[in-house]
């Protein structure tokens, strides 16, 4: 509540006619007697002189709580709660006529203690309000006593002569607490008072970037956020379980906006290369989480914190980043237990290895202690394992490489604020001719880099990773400083780059991306005696500080902190300083690091051709597939390299290739696009080479998608099932009409499942080829009539609609005349299932929290049906069809809240049964499952353990048990004592959850016990 909201809403012009109403203005006590009057006397609402019903009086208090709720400022509790409020208010007021005491008295106990007698005596009132609404009628509660009280004074001539200075005190205590309320909040205002100065200190410190370049000559060298931010894409390998009875689809990428990452998932782990945009992305989240203020943002640099040694806690967050506010004590507290935090924790890549499981540590224990919050981290992508958070829930993004669209829009965006149009468009046709450059510009820094070399140069362009990077620090190192006037220390380029590459490879040695001042000044005094440029020009402290003014390319984050302003650059000079010193063996020896990575790839491209040979060796004497795949990823900066090294680079790499598996497939695309170039087939292939052969192409399309296109085009008449799904689930990753027509349609159909997110996918599916797919799939917003249009509708036999809220009325779907399966997931305006009752509908499923399920019982025709929502009636047999020959039967979430199992035997046919209700199970439902005749496999869904199993009776009958949704720790022992029969077990684990399933096997010594993890 915010300061004076009390005061504001309880002030006087509110309660004194309330309190006025209340009272009798004639009778005993108006000045005509000379003794004190009885309270129950006074009251307007008892006695022959009444004028008030408990109504009129519930009346008034609640238009007293709408009035405040109404008037300016925040709402002193939830809305949803004025009506408990006014009730309770009501009954503490009517409580007045119950007192045992005369006006007197009253006068005499004073507000406050008259105010504790109405809460006693109306205990009931306000119980299980919130703490804001409890709050507020206590405070409503005395402020009406107080002007009880005055009124008393008023009335009686027997009380004005006795108390005229207890009426004075009155009054002026009136007006000391309606002034006392607006100056002194409570602890609530206080927080709220803190973020109104919070969040627009976060939205302007981070709503400035730098874009590349542009920081050159007499040119602003920060940019408004909304101005530079380019949205990029993130993608997910959708690897959601099936429920029961949906079919299984195929693993697909998903492709969404990278700041919506937050919006369907509170844990996220993002990873991106050097310059994808992680940290423009962070800033992003943090000004339109302040901007909009649903969300209290916290940017956690880890470079920043993990200098301080320990990680911060809540209360330290503020000051662990720099940021020179104070907050209330115990607000960050209070905002993370409350759920209402962002928490953005930026470059676990830039932690050291050695640090990162305590990294882990710190932020695992942040997020068990204040569940229900957003949590973001970001990395480069092979920092840690692919799994390394999946069990607490993290779900795993990476920033896409930039699309040509996009790499156009930033190029246009860039000239715009670089005030350069006559650049833009020699630059685009540029980007579209030459291969080599195009592959370049695959994320901002590297677009930013292009542009600005291309206008500096006046449209020349170097070719080249190293060459553009060359060109670039040439160009940034030339750069003079814009403040006129001062007086700045004239390094050369040479100098410059000497001193930033001893600090880049100091930086690289040490595992860390920042470090301190004194620490760099130490590393530039003992440099600057073999450079003889600088000489004359100061001491270290001077030089370091003109390095950081002049180079751009270093930066103070922090008043003691120093870096580069992105890794990228730290790389490439620490390595150009590991070669010129030959520490070859030093980049060998830490070639197992993923951190040094980069800096090897930079070394080999700096090297002379003998020390690529030798590097290259050493790489693959570890015998280690990584290193080896690194080595052939070195190839593309080997300009010049003995060619037997080449071909022992390239015949070891083929031992890897073609990969045999999905994860070796993963870890080939590593490498980058000059894998496309050696990968085979499909001639020769077994189905696991070919399989691993497409997963790789279809990895490395985002960064080559020419050539994965290419690679991929070769297998489209390849007849294995798990090729095919391959391509299919692939489509997401190229231009949707062109890969439809030089593959999809070129498939073998059978058993395939086909997924359309976009609407030039629809587009396109229209284009190939009549005939039918096993089964289509519609992801988002897509019409009916859209869907209808793209299809033949005759030749459709099984439609999957997803998260869509186009769907409503069903009898839309009747225009499909053969269509078996129906399922629809999340279509929350779906209704009309009678509509259907035409269909030949075989299968049904509805995952959804508001569908529609009142003419369920017209579909008579189901031998498969899953549910969630809410089933209307007090049976089954009330709503699900009693003529359906039902073989499989899923009840999950609210389905049974109403219902229970009761009617369900009336299923004879019933074969499987799957359960997963939110309710527990009770006796009565267990009987009907025991009067399944046919019931042989049965589901229970983890959540049921232990509490909700209920009674379960033995179950002769059953042959398989599946246990979906497993942590590991669930105690299933009662189920396997009721199912002696059970020859067949399958264990299914929840999203990230690994276990052994030894336990288990031992509680089932008869059956065969499955693991199936996702």
């Amino acid at each position: 509540m915010e300061p004076a909201v009390l005061g504001g809403k309880l002030a006087s012009s509110l309660v004194a006619p309330l309190v006025k109403k209340l009272f009798v203005t004639g009778g005993p006590g108006a000045g005509l007697v000379d003794r004190p009057v009885r309270l129950a006397r006074l009251v307007s609402f008892r006695g022959e002189q009444r004028t008030l019903g408990a109504r009129e009086v519930r009346g008034l208090a609640g238009k007293l709580v709408a009035d405040s709720l109404d008037s300016p400022g925040e709402p002193p509790f939830p809305r949803d709660e004025s009506e408990a409020v006014g009730d309770a208010l009501a009954a503490r007021l009517l409580a007045l006529g119950d007192l045992d005491m005369d006006d007197v008295q009253a006068v005499r106990l004073g507000h406050r203690e008259l105010a504790a007698r109405l809460r006693r005596q109306a205990s009931d009132a306000g119980s299980g309000l919130s703490a804001d609404a409890g709050h507020f009628l206590d405070s409503a509660t005395e402020w009406a006593c107080l002007h009880v009280l005055e009124f008393f004074t008023r009335r009686s001539t027997f009380v004005a002569r006795t108390l005229v200075a207890q009426t004075r005190g009155q009054a002026e205590l009136i007006a000391k607490v309606d002034e006392l309320i607006t100056r002194v909040p409570r602890p609530d205002a206080r927080d709220t008072a803190f973020e109104r100065r919070y969040l627009p200190y976060v939205a302007e410190q981070h709503n400035r970037i730098t874009i590349y370049g542009i920081d050159l000559r007499d040119s602003p060298d920060r940019w408004p956020l909304e101005v530079a931010y380019l949205s990029l894409e993130a993608t997910a390998e959708d690897e959601h379980p099936a429920f029961p009875g949906e079919y299984d689809e195929p693993e697909r990428t998903v492709r969404l906006p990278a700041e919506s990452a937050l919006t369907a998932q509170g844990r996220v782990l993002l990873r991106g290369d050097a310059g994808s945009g992680k940290t423009t992305l962070v800033q992003w989240l943090a000004v339109s989480a302040a901007q909009h203020g649903d969300r209290i943002p916290y940017v956690l640099p880890l470079r920043t914190l993990i200098r301080a040694g320990a990680l911060p806690s809540p209360a330290a967050f503020l000051t662990a980043v720099g940021c020179p506010l104070t907050p209330p004590e115990g607000w960050a507290e209070r905002v993370l237990s409350a759920g209402r935090g962002l928490v953005l924790v930026d470059g676990l890549d830039e932690v050291p290895a050695a640090d990162r499981n305590r990294t882990r540590d710190w932020l695992l224990a942040l997020i068990r202690a204040f569940p229900g919050n957003r949590w973001l981290l970001t990395s480069r992508p092979t920092a840690v394992r692919a799994d390394w958070l999946a069990a607490e829930g993290f779900r795993e993004l990476a920033l896409a490489p930039m699309r040509r669209d996009d790499v156009a829009t930033f190029v246009r965006r860039w000239h715009a604020a670089a005030e350069a149009p006559e650049f833009e468009a020699r630059l685009l046709d540029s980007l579209r001719t030459k291969r080599d450059l195009a592959r370049l510009a695959t994320n901002p820094l590297m677009c930013g880099l292009i542009c600005a070399l291309h206008r500096e140069r006046r449209g020349y362009l170097p070719t080249g990773r190293k060459e553009l990077y060359d060109a670039a620090l040439t160009m940034l190192l030339a750069r003079r400083d814009r403040e006129r006037g001062m007086e700045t220390v004239e390094l050369s380029e040479e100098a410059q780059l000497e001193l930033l590459q001893r600090l880049a490879y100091a930086l690289v040695l040490s595992g860390r991306t920042e470090m301190a001042v004194d620490t760099a000044e130490g590393i530039v005094e003992r440099t600057l005696p073999s450079v003889a440029s600088a000489a004359g020009h100061g001491d270290a402290a001077t030089v370091l500080r003109a390095l950081v003014l002049r180079s751009g390319l270093l930066r103070q984050p922090g008043e003691d902190a120093l870096d580069f302003v992105h890794r990228t650059f730290q790389d490439y000079l620490g390595a150009r300083y590991a070669v010129e010193e030959g520490h070859l063996d030093v980049l060998a020896g830490h070639a197992g690091d993923t951190q040094w990575e980069d800096v090897i790839r930079m070394a080999v491209a700096h090297a002379r051709p003998g020390e690529r040979a030798v590097l290259l060796r050493r790489l693959l004497a570890a015998d280690a597939p990584r290193l080896t795949l690194l080595a052939l990823a070195c190839l593309e900066h080997a300009t010049a390299l003995d060619p037997a090294v080449r071909a022992e680079v390239e015949a070891r790499a083929g031992a890897l290739i073609p990969p045999g598996s999905t994860q070796d497939a993963r870890a080939l695309a590593e490498a980058g696009p000059l894998v496309l170039e050696l990968l085979p087939g499909p001639e020769g292939l077994t189905e696991a080479e070919a399989h691993g052969v497409t997963v790789t192409a279809s990895l490395l399309a985002e960064q080559e998608p020419g050539g994965a296109l290419a690679v991929l085009r070769r297998f489209r008449e390849h007849t294995a099932l798990q090729v095919r799904r391959q391509l299919v689930g692939t489509w997401d990753r190229f231009d949707a009409r062109e890969y439809a027509l030089e593959v999809l349609d070129h498939l073998d159909r059978t058993r395939l499942y086909l997924s359309c997110t976009t609407p030039a996918q629809r587009a396109a599916l229209a284009e190939m080829r009549p005939g039918p797919w096993e089964r289509l799939a519609f992801h988002g917003p897509h019409p009916v009539s859209g869907i209808l249009g793209a299809v033949d509708p005759g030749t459709v036999g099984a439609l999957n609609l997803v998260d869509n809220p186009e769907v409503g009325d069903l009898a839309e779907l009747s225009a499909f005349p053969f269509l078996r399966s129906l399922y629809l997931t999340r279509c929350d305006a779906a209704r009309g299932l009678g509509g259907l009752a035409g269909v030949p509908l075989e299968e049904l499923l509805i995952i959804t929290g508001t569908a529609d399920l009142s003419e369920l019982a017209e579909l008579g025709s189901l031998t498969l049906l899953s549910l969630t929502p809410r089933l209307p009636g007090r049976r089954l047999t009330d709503a699900v069809p009693r003529s359906a020959p039902l073989e499989f039967l899923y009840l999950g979430g609210a389905a049974v809240d109403g219902t229970g199992l009761r009617g369900l035997s009336h299923w004879r046919s019933l074969r499987r049964l799957s359960l997963a209700p939110d309710a527990a199970l009770d006796a009565e439902d267990w009987a009907e499952i025991t009067r399944l005749p046919r019931l042989t496999e049965l589901f229970l869904d983890a959540s049921l353990f232990p509490d909700r199993l209920g009674p379960m009776p033995i179950l002769p009958g059953l042959r398989e048990l599946n246990l979906p949704a497993l942590e590991g720790d669930e105690d299933v022992s009662v189920v396997a004592a009721r199912v002696p029969g059970v020859r067949r077990v399958v264990l299914q684990t929840a999203p990230g959850a690994r276990f052994d399933p030894a336990p288990y096997r031992a509680l089932f010594p008869d059956a065969e016990v499955t693991l199936v993890e996702h």
